[in-house]
């Protein structure tokens, strides 16, 4: 190895990762949007905004707010985070009925198999009981001897 390969011990680098340019930005926001609050003033907004600028390390960034309550988490509103929910458990059971993911508990995959089973046979049941009672344009037609008979007095 060369010589101005090598780092000497007294220059390593300081621990944590660098920050970015973006989340320099999204600490503004949060600076910002504490002084719109009334939470800071103006010159501790200032003094902060300067730390940011110095600031190389991401431990740096997260001491500039580190009294400031985080944002605000909203939940969406409606069937979207049920629906979601529902999907990620159906992805997350086909899953394991495929053999692509271990079985979370063991008897799981029969159980998850007997209700596939039992949906497709009372989907099957549904079609062939409509089907029987007729089924089509008109709506559900009467079958029978005396159909013609049915409902007159």
């Amino acid at each position: 190895m060369s010589e101005s390969a090598t780092v000497p011990a007294d220059a390593a680098a300081p621990e944590g990762i660098r920050c970015s340019d973006a989340e320099r930005e999204q600490v503004r926001a949060v600076l910002c949007a504490a002084a719109g609050e009334g939470r800071l003033t103006m010159d501790e907004v200032e003094e902060r905004l300067a730390r940011i600028e110095e600031a190389r390390f991401r431990h740096e960034l997260s001491g500039v707010t580190a009294d400031l309550p985080g944002p605000e988490r909203t939940e969406p509103d409606g069937w979207r985070p049920i629906l979601g929910a529902a999907g990620r458990n159906l992805a997350a059971d086909l899953a394991v009925l495929l053999g692509r993911a271990p079985e979370p508990a063991p008897g799981r995959r029969r159980l998850l198999l007997a209700l596939t089973v039992l949906i497709g046979l009372l989907i099957t049941a549904a079609v062939v009981v409509a089907a029987v009672h007729g089924f089509g344009a008109d709506g559900f037609e009467p079958h029978g001897i005396n159909a013609g008979e049915h409902g007159r007095g």
